[in-house]
């Protein structure tokens, strides 16, 4: 592909987001990698694969937990202590100095947890207490999921300051903004959709009450950066985490208008995946569904290669694509999708836990071969 090719590409084309000037439309999308230290704290090599992968627009950390309460996987970041904010920080300094531009990822699990990881064994919290199928991977290995506790409504202001906290310490640790993680089954998605709300208080029942919660979050996390710095993914069509809802149309719809209302920076949609197909969703609700509903960036995620990226932003339907699995192998992504170079080949077996094999040490093309 010839330079002049390659400049009229949308993925690299730039773009505007809050007050930023992102150099090109490939995002890095959240990725769960099981690698963080004790204390659930980052350190230098979270930092170095990061940096890697700065030549990203718009990089999104891996799911951060707010709270000890909201941990559901072994060795996940936290955002929630001193010693994590310090950790952080050496992602950020890292990334920043080699131009890049880095979100932190808000998480809390909610019911998609064990006692093993919970404050003096107890219970996990959900909006209703229904226990998703399946097993979680434990520190003592693959143990099935109990039934969690359903939060009570004066409990519910808590969570929001959870998230409000978080957000100040992704401040403190010198993050460029912070995504929401409202999607893949986790507690604000738990309390959205229909299939895991079972409440009868101002919290479930119909979708506006199931999006109070999301929506009191985004609220208070926007206090903090303020809303041209805040962005929130959403999975309408997902069922991973044994998720489901009776209308996601009326659901999401609710949910996007309410973001919309609050004049966030963008709105992260996960699309239907093969898996998600293989469980019963047929994929409609795509970044064109939402296009109407939010103003603001729609960033499209959803198994992406690069003519599928070109397409929907040529479309207008998306003014950003997130790219996952290709990100882990590929540390120089965007460069290789403007080239159009070939991809280096994923290792399935090293995608969690583990040190720095299938990590950070996964090849960049050789000098010689960018820009030929």
């Amino acid at each position: 592909m010839s330079s002049a090719d390659s400049r009229e590409m949308m993925l690299m084309q730039p773009l505007r987001l809050g007050p930023m000037i992102l150099p090109n439309r490939v995002v890095m999308a959240p990725l769960t990698r099981c690698r963080a230290g004790a204390g659930n704290v980052p350190g230098p090599m979270n930092a170095t694969y990061y940096a890697q992968r700065a030549g990203a627009g718009l990089i999104v950390s891996e799911a951060t937990q707010v709270d000890p309460t909201g941990q559901g996987y072994p060795s996940t970041p936290g955002i929630h202590s001193r010693e994590q904010v310090e950790g952080w920080r050496l992602v950020t300094g890292a990334v920043h100095g080699r131009g890049g531009r880095i979100f932190l990822q808000l998480w809390h699990v909610g019911r998609v947890s064990h006692p093993d990881f919970q404050p003096d064994g107890g219970l996990p919290v959900a909006p209703s207490a229904i226990a998703p199928s399946g097993t979680v991977n434990t520190p003592g290995g693959p143990k099935p999921y109990v039934v969690p506790r359903a939060l009570e409504e004066g409990e519910l202001p808590g969570v929001v300051d959870m998230y409000r906290r978080g957000a100040r310490l992704a401040l403190e640790a010198g993050f460029d903004g912070v995504e929401i993680h409202g999607a893949n089954g986790y507690l604000l998605d738990q309390f959205l959709r229909d299939g895991t709300n079972h409440r009868d208080d101002a919290y479930g029942g119909p979708p506006e009450n199931r999006a109070r919660l999301l929506l009191e979050v985004a609220e208070a996390v926007v206090g903090v950066w303020g809303p041209d710095r805040v962005g929130v993914r959403l999975s309408p069509n997902g069922t991973f985490n044994d998720m489901g809802d009776s209308d996601p149309a009326a659901t999401f719809g609710v949910a996007a208008r309410g973001l919309d209302g609050l004049g966030l920076a963008y709105l992260h949609l996960v699309e239907a995946l093969p898996g998600d197909v293989r469980h019963g969703a047929t994929g409609r609700l795509d970044s064109a569904f939402f296009r109407p509903l939010f103003r603001k960036a729609i960033i499209a995620n959803g198994g992406y290669d690069r003519g599928r990226a070109e397409a929907v932003l040529r479309a207008e339907d998306a003014d950003l694509v997130a790219f996952g699995v290709p990100f882990i192998a590929n540390p120089d992504l965007p460069e290789r999708l403007r080239i159009g170079a070939p991809l280096n080949t994923p290792d399935p077996s090293s995608f969690y836990g583990g040190d720095e094999r299938g990590y950070t040490d996964y090849p960049a093309l050789e000098p010689a071969g960018i820009g030929e």
